[in-house]
């Protein structure tokens, strides 16, 4: 069954207030977690028009690219480098608001210039994935985000 969003303009604050729930109803309804995945890239995508939006699933000591939205990505990350790494590595979110001034940036796509990366935690703590949102704009990313994609982390 096709979803639709409902998410009118407004401030960064409001459109994730607007969308949070929907996308809770969403993946409450489906225990499917590659297809929760994809419909969160697709919806976070849609609404804010990010550059790259995507999931990094943590198999056998890495980071392996999952669900997501924009051009191609780099597959494979280890523990500890670029954003991505880092974030895993240190269970925490990652704001760069220049990814040219992160030591040992991955750069999957040249158009990249800001990054945000969210770990996915387990019950139990450990983190199972990343959530990495990319921007061709310098300091596209704050508080605001993090406290939001955490939110949506948490959620799944």
């Amino acid at each position: 069954m096709a979803e639709d969003l409902y998410v009118n303009g407004g401030s960064k604050d409001e459109k994730y207030r607007a969308l949070l729930p929907q996308l809770k109803n969403l993946v409450e309804g489906e225990s499917d977690m590659i297809a929760n995945l994809a419909n969160v890239s697709a919806a976070l995508k849609e609404t804010f028009g990010f550059f790259w939006v995507g999931f990094y699933i943590v198999k056998g000591g890495e980071l392996v690219l999952g669900p997501f939205q924009g051009p191609m990505a780099c597959t494979r990350i280890k523990k500890g480098r670029g954003v991505c790494g880092t974030a895993w590595e240190k269970a925490e979110t990652q704001i760069v608001p220049d990814v040219d001034a992160f030591p040992g940036h991955i750069a999957c796509s040249s158009l990249s210039r800001s990054e945000i990366v969210v770990p996915l935690k387990t019950g139990g703590g450990n983190v199972c994935g990343v959530l990495d949102i990319d921007s061709e704009e310098l300091n596209s990313f704050d508080e605001t985000d993090a406290h939001f994609l955490g939110i949506l982390c948490d959620m799944l």
